[in-house]
C-alpha cells in the first residue's frame, strides 16, 4: 500500500518550481515509529489457527440436515394454514353474532350425558 501526501497543501508552502507543479513524497509502509521497525514482531498473530482444512464433503450429514429443514418448513406452513383457518372461522362467528342473529355457532350435545 502506498500513501501519497501533498505537502504543499498541509504546510502552506509554495512549490519550488515556477510552473506551479506540486512536489509529492511517497511514504513506504513499515518505517513508522509507532508500528515498530521493519524487522520487529508482526502487529497481529498468525491467522493459521483460524484456517479450516478442506476435508471430504459429508454428503449424508448434509442431506439429513436438508431433510430436517424441509420437515420444519412444512410444519411451519401447516401451522400457518391452521391458524389462518381458525382466525377466519372466528371472524365469521363474530360477524354473525354482531349482526344480531341467534344460533351462529353450533353446540354439540352428546346423547350419553343426560
Amino acid at each position: 500500500m502506498r500513501r501519497v501526501i501533498d505537502l504543499t497543501v498541509m504546510s502552506g508552502n509554495r512549490p519550488a518550481s515556477s510552473d506551479g507543479e506540486r512536489r509529492v513524497i511517497s511514504f513506504r509502509r513499515g518505517f513508522s515509529g509507532a508500528r515498530g521497525r521493519a524487522g520487529g514482531p508482526p502487529p497481529i498473530d498468525d491467522l493459521s489457527k483460524y484456517e479450516r482444512v478442506e476435508d471430504g464433503d459429508d454428503y449424508r450429514h448434509r442431506m439429513l440436515v436438508n431433510a430436517a429443514a424441509f420437515v420444519f418448513v412444512i410444519a411451519l406452513i401447516m401451522v400457518g394454514l391452521w391458524l389462518a383457518d381458525t382466525m377466519a372461522e372466528m371472524r365469521k362467528n363474530q360477524d354473525c353474532v354482531l349482526s344480531g342473529r341467534h344460533g351462529c355457532t353450533p353446540v354439540e350435545v352428546t346423547k350419553g350425558r343426560w
